[in-house]
C-alpha cells in the first residue's frame, strides 16, 4: 500500500480542524452509527473552550482513489503564532503540506510564517482556498495574493507551480474550478495522492532502525510516547534501541515496549512499522523531543530542525500571599520547579532557567498566549503560583548594542474606527507600513510594532473598536531599542488592610474607579481591588461597614446597589500588571497585588527617596 504524510498549515481560524474533521468523515473512520463530535482533533480542553489549536496532532486516514488504495497520514496544526514552534518542529515529519488560506480575510502573517518555514525545507504546498462560500469571498484575489507571496518568500520555480483547489470545509467539498460544484472532497484527496511524493524513506526499508522524536507525551499506562516519523528501517516490539542526543551522545538503551500506529482518532498497536510512516514509540524514559531513537549499531544522531527564540519572558514563583495554600495543593518551590521543567522538555519553544537569588524561574516563550495556556495548565492541575508582567528577549548586536523583537501586525477593523488604532499604536513606536481597504466598510492595516508594545494592548484594542476589531501578530526581525513606551495610563486600588470586603465600602468606593472584587471576598494588604479613575495609585479601606446607630436620619438609607465587578481573565491580568505588581494565580481565583505588600513599606520608600 502506497503511503502520504501532509501537514495541513494557515493562519489561525482559517479552518485546518473542521476541514481535517471532514477528512475523517468522508474517509470512512467513523461508523455509520458513530456519534462524532465537532473539531474532533481538538482533544485538549483548552483548546475545545478557546476554539482554537494549540498541539499538533496526527491522523491517519484510507483513501481508496483513482490510484488505488492510499494511506494518507495527517497532522493538524495551530494556526496561532504562539504555537509556532509546533509547526516547525512537525514540518520535518512530512513530503508535502495543504496551505490554507481564507477566501475572504486572504494571506495573514501567519500564513508568511509557516510558508516560509515549508518552503525552507523543501516542501511543494497544494494552495486550498477555503470558506468560498463567504459572502464576502474572492477567491481570485486571494489566489494572487498567495503567488506574491510564494515569489516573495522566495520559492523556487517547482515551488511556484503549486497546485490550487478551493473548499469549503464545513459544508464539506472541494473543487478545481468554481464552475463545477461538487459535494464532496474527493478532489482534495486526489490531489493530495498526486501531487505529494511518498516518503524517500520507503527505500531504506532494509538499513537499521532509527527515527527522530518530534512530539512528546505521557501515557498513564504504557509511560513515555515518543512520536515521529521512522527514517529508515523497521521498529518491532521488544527490539533492541539507544537514543541519542542531537551531538550523538547516548542517553539511554531500552527496548520498544510498543509500536503505536495511528488510525483514524486512535492510535492502535501494530505488528511492526516501517521506514516512511509516522508512528508512536513506548519503552524509552529520558530521551525528549529532538533526540534519536535507533537500533544499537547507529551511531550518528538524526539532524534536528533548529527553533526560532523565545521573545517574550516572565517570571513564575512561589505564590506568598496571606491567602497561599488554601485553595491550591501544588504549592512549593520544587513542585513548580518540576512541572515548569517539565514543559520545557516537551515544547522546545519555551526556555525555564532559575533565578539564583530567589526560588523563582524566568519562563520564556513565543507569546503571552502561550505562557498563558501553560499557567492556565498548572492552575487546573493544582498549582498555586505569582507571575510577574511578560518582558521581552533582548538581544545584542554586532556592534554591542540591545536589539528587540519586532512584530509584524495586521489588523482588520471597520472604516471609523482606524484612526485612533493608528493613533495608539504609533504611541508604542509602531511603523505603519500599509494601509487599504479589505471589503465590507473593512480597513487592513499593516505595521511593525516591537513586541513590548503590544504587551496589554489587546484589551484597550478591542475597547477602541467596539469589539469588531481583529488583530493578528507574528515575529518579523529584530531591531535596535525604540526607547521608552508608556505604560499604563490609570493607577490602582490597593486595600490597606486585611479581611473581608465589605458592600458598603465598595459602593462608596464605585466613585474613585472601577472594582476587581466584589463583597464578601478576603483581600489582604497590599491586593489590588480595583483601577483608580486617576494616573496614582491610592491606598483604600474595602472593609469599612456603615455605623449603626439608633439615631434615625430624615431621608431613607440609600440601598446598596453595586456594579457588578469587573473580574479579569488570566491573559488580561497579566497584560494589565506593571513592573512592580503581580498576579497571583490559584486554582479558584486569579488576584492582582503589588510586589512589596505593605502600603505604609511604600509610602515611608516614597519619601525616603
Amino acid at each position: 500500500m502506497s503511503m502520504r504524510n501532509v501537514a495541513i498549515i494557515a493562519h489561525v481560524d482559517h479552518g485546518k480542524t473542521t476541514l481535517v474533521d471532514q477528512l475523517l468523515a468522508q474517509s470512512g473512520v467513523f461508523r455509520a452509527n458513530e456519534a462524532t463530535t465537532e473539531r474532533a482533533m481538538d482533544s485538549n480542553d483548552q483548546e475545545k473552550e478557546r476554539g482554537i489549536t494549540i498541539l499538533a496532532k496526527c491522523t491517519s486516514v484510507l483513501w481508496n482513489g483513482k490510484a488505488g488504495e492510499t494511506r494518507i497520514n495527517i497532522i493538524d496544526t495551530p494556526g496561532h503564532a504562539d504555537f509556532g514552534g509546533e509547526v516547525e518542529r512537525i514540518l520535518g515529519m512530512v513530503d508535502g503540506c495543504v496551505l490554507l488560506v481564507d477566501a475572504e480575510e486572504g494571506v495573514m502573517p501567519q500564513t508568511k510564517f509557516v510558508l516560509t518555514k515549508a518552503l525552507k525545507m523543501g516542501l511543494r504546498p497544494i494552495l486550498c482556498i477555503n470558506k468560498v462560500d463567504r459572502a464576502h469571498a474572492d477567491p481570485d484575489r486571494v489566489h494572487n495574493e498567495a503567488f506574491d507571496l510564494f515569489a516573495a518568500i522566495g520559492a523556487t520555480d517547482e515551488q511556484l507551480d503549486f497546485p490550487h483547489i478551493y473548499a469549503s470545509g464545513r459544508a464539506g467539498w472541494a473543487t478545481l474550478d468554481l464552475n463545477q460544484p461538487n459535494d464532496n472532497l474527493a478532489p482534495l484527496f486526489d490531489l493530495i495522492v498526486d501531487h505529494v511524493p511518498p516518503p524517500k524513506q520507503e527505500a531504506k526499508i532494509d538499513q537499521p532502525f532509527q527515527i527522530l522524536n518530534v512530539l512528546i507525551e505521557s501515557d498513564p499506562f504504557l509511560g513515555r510516547l515518543l512520536t515521529g516519523r521512522i527514517e529508515s528501517g523497521k521498529a518491532v516490539p521488544g527490539m533492541a534501541i539507544h537514543a541519542l542526543d542531537r551531538d550523538g551522545k547516548e542517553i539511554e538503551r531500552g527496548r520498544i515496549t510498543k509500536v503505536l500506529a495511528f488510525r483514524g482518532l486512535k492510535r492502535q498497536p501494530v505488528d511492526f512499522a516501517e521506514a516512511g510512516d509516522i508512528v508512536a514509540i513506548a519503552g524509552m524514559s529520558k530521551a525528549t523531543v529532538a533526540d534519536t531513537l535507533c537500533a544499537m549499531e547507529v551511531t550518528d544522531a538524526l539532524p534536528a530542525q533548529p527553533i526560532d527564540p523565545p521573545t517574550i519572558s516572565m517570571t513564575v514563583g512561589v505564590n506568598d500571599s496571606p491567602l497561599a495554600g488554601r485553595e491550591g495543593d501544588k504549592v512549593q518551590s520544587r513542585v513548580i520547579r518540576d512541572r515548569l521543567l517539565k514543559e520545557a522538555e516537551s515544547n522546545v519553544a519555551i526556555r525555564v532557567t532559575e533565578s539564583k537569588d530567589s526560588d523563582a524561574y524566568e519562563v520564556a516563550g513565543r507569546g503571552e498566549l502561550q505562557l498563558g495556556v501553560l499557567i492556565e495548565n498548572m492552575r487546573r492541575e493544582g498549582f498555586e503560583v505569582s507571575i510577574s508582567r511578560p518582558r521581552v528577549v533582548y538581544q545584542t548586536g554586532e556592534n554591542g548594542e540591545r536589539l528587540e523583537p519586532i512584530e509584524e501586525v495586521v489588523i482588520d477593523v471597520d472604516d471609523e474606527y482606524s484612526g485612533i488604532v493608528i493613533e495608539k499604536l504609533s504611541a508604542r513606536k509602531a511603523e505603519l507600513k500599509d494601509m487599504g481597504p479589505s471589503g465590507a466598510g473593512k480597513t487592513r492595516i499593516n505595521l511593525h510594532s516591537p513586541s513590548r508594545s503590544l504587551i496589554g494592548y489587546q484589551g484597550e484594542f478591542l475597547t477602541d473598536t467596539r469589539g469588531s476589531g481583529v488583530l493578528n501578530r507574528v515575529f518579523s526581525h529584530y531591531e535596535p531599542h525604540k526607547g521608552a513606551i508608556e505604560g499604563r495610563a490609570k493607577g490602582v486600588l490597593i486595600s490597606n488592610s486585611d479581611g473581608e470586603t465589605a458592600a458598603y465600602a465598595l459602593w462608596n468606593l464605585e466613585e474613585r474607579g472601577v472594582m476587581f472584587v466584589g463583597a464578601g471576598e478576603k483581600t489582604y494588604e497590599g491586593m489590588i481591588i480595583g483601577e483608580n479613575s486617576r494616573a496614582d495609585d491610592l491606598d483604600v479601606n474595602p472593609m469599612k461597614a456603615k455605623q449603626l446607630t439608633n439615631v434615625r436620619a430624615s431621608g431613607k438609607d440609600e440601598a446598596v446597589r453595586l456594579t457588578p465587578p469587573r473580574r479579569p481573565t488570566l491573559e488580561q491580568a497579566i497584560a494589565y500588571i506593571e513592573e512592580d505588581e503581580l498576579v497571583e494565580v490559584t486554582p479558584k481565583s486569579i488576584r492582582l497585588r503589588k510586589q512589596v505588600l505593605n502600603p505604609s513599606f511604600r509610602k515611608r520608600r516614597a519619601k525616603e527617596d
